[in-house]
């Protein structure tokens, strides 16, 4: 017969939600290749894809967007490439564009000065009444990400890094006093860099938590398990052990990548669940909820990601597609394309498909001056300003 201590302990265990360590040390996973198999619908998303060309083609509209007189000469950045992420010498980059920049000569010395066209000009516009409009939206995503980290504390390098995913403007960071609100502070971290800290206040609910929530599934306690939503590509088969694991992977607790962690074993599934749902989080802060995964490593130390993290996008097929379009590998979050009223679209969306539009119809531009120039009369003819001939190189008259 159990004496009364025992039995008072017994009915205190019921009473309470089972704490994270009878969780943490299972780990059931088995450890085998998972053969990969390409997805060509997430492969024809253009604005994922096109993204890549369309940084380096933005951070120059920007540098001419933000002159006083609304153009530059080619000295201004043509030192800057490395810096702006341009793949070749600045000035035939800036000539593969014409629907972007407009070449003159400038009012000395005749060197090349460049100015925006009307049609990304008028875009421009509309990318700055997007971030005027959307400001709070913009800075609670930057909140997140920075609230996802051990101390709710990212540098400034790594924030920067992360800019272009977030939609952030290029000087989001320049203007604190108009951007950032009370709960941002900038902080000195040990090894003497900068960052940019966060204070919380009240409960920070993530995407899945929130779609649990509105579905009946979730109430909003520790503990409880949330399953991840899955969607299986088109002729992709797990083998039974890995669907067996997965459906119990699925009915453990969910970590939200806002809360502590540092209870949990890292080679448990828990642990598991917990990255899963962290890399789930961000990529659905992101403008196309895509990102190139080699510029995820940089998160791993700040997050609490193990050093293997890029496993997780291929043990969970289901969720992330791994796309190797432009020579590199990019992350996809499934949800946010199979089931787009899971995850709110981003403001910037919408400009970024604009300017991709405007960034092909350089190569029509281009085909037709090569045509146009091909048959033309050589001794009356004037070279065009931006035609690159078959060696590459390219020829220039003068513009009046």
């Amino acid at each position: 017969m159990p004496n009364e201590s025992s039995s008072s302990a017994s009915e205190f265990s019921l009473n309470i939600p089972n704490p994270p360590f009878l969780y943490i040390q299972t780990c059931n996973y088995v450890d085998v290749y998972m053969k990969w198999k390409k997805d060509s619908y997430y492969d024809s998303i253009e604005h994922i894809h096109q993204s890549i060309q369309l940084k380096p083609l933005i951070a120059l509209k920007n540098c001419i967007a933000q002159d006083p007189n609304g153009c530059i000469p080619i000295s201004a950045v043509s030192k800057r490439g490395l810096e702006l992420g341009v793949p070749m010498k600045v000035a035939r980059y800036m000539r593969k564009y014409p629907s972007f920049f407009e070449e003159f000569t400038g009012p000395q010395y005749n060197l090349p000065w460049f100015r925006l066209t009307s049609e990304a000009a008028q875009i421009d516009m509309e990318e700055k009444k997007v971030y005027e409009e959307c400001r709070e939206d913009l800075r609670f995503r930057l909140k997140k990400m920075i609230m996802m980290s051990r101390e709710n504390v990212l540098p400034l390098k790594i924030i920067k890094g992360m800019q272009w995913y977030l939609g952030l403007p290029d000087d989001f960071l320049l203007y604190p006093e108009r951007n950032l609100d009370e709960s941002f502070r900038f902080v000195d971290l040990e090894e003497g860099l900068k960052a940019l800290s966060i204070e919380r206040k009240g409960k920070v609910w993530s995407v899945l938590q929130r779609n649990a929530l509105k579905r009946g599934l979730y109430s909003g306690g520790t503990m409880e398990a949330i399953e991840f939503p899955l969607f299986p590509s088109k002729g992709l088969r797990l083998r039974r052990k890995i669907e067996n694991w997965l459906h119990e992977f699925q009915k453990l607790p969910y970590i939200s990548p806002y809360d502590e962690f540092s209870n949990l074993d890292p080679d448990s599934d828990i642990a598991e669940k917990r990255v899963v749902g962290v890399l789930h989080e961000l990529l659905s802060l992101f403008v196309e909820h895509s990102a190139e995964r080699k510029t995820l490593f940089c998160l791993k130390k700040h997050f609490g990601l193990p050093q293997k993290v890029h496993k997780a996008f291929e043990r969970h097929p289901h969720m992330f597609n791994m796309s190797f379009r432009n020579k590199t590998c990019t992350v996809i979050l499934k949800e946010a394309y199979k089931n787009k009223s899971a995850i709110e679209q981003h403001p910037l969306l919408r400009v970024r498909k604009k300017y991709i539009k405007l960034m092909k119809e350089s190569e029509v531009i281009l085909r037709t001056r090569r045509v146009n120039n091909r048959f033309s009369n050589g001794s009356n003819a004037k070279l065009d300003l931006d035609y690159v001939d078959e060696s590459g190189s390219v020829e220039m008259a003068e513009c009046s």
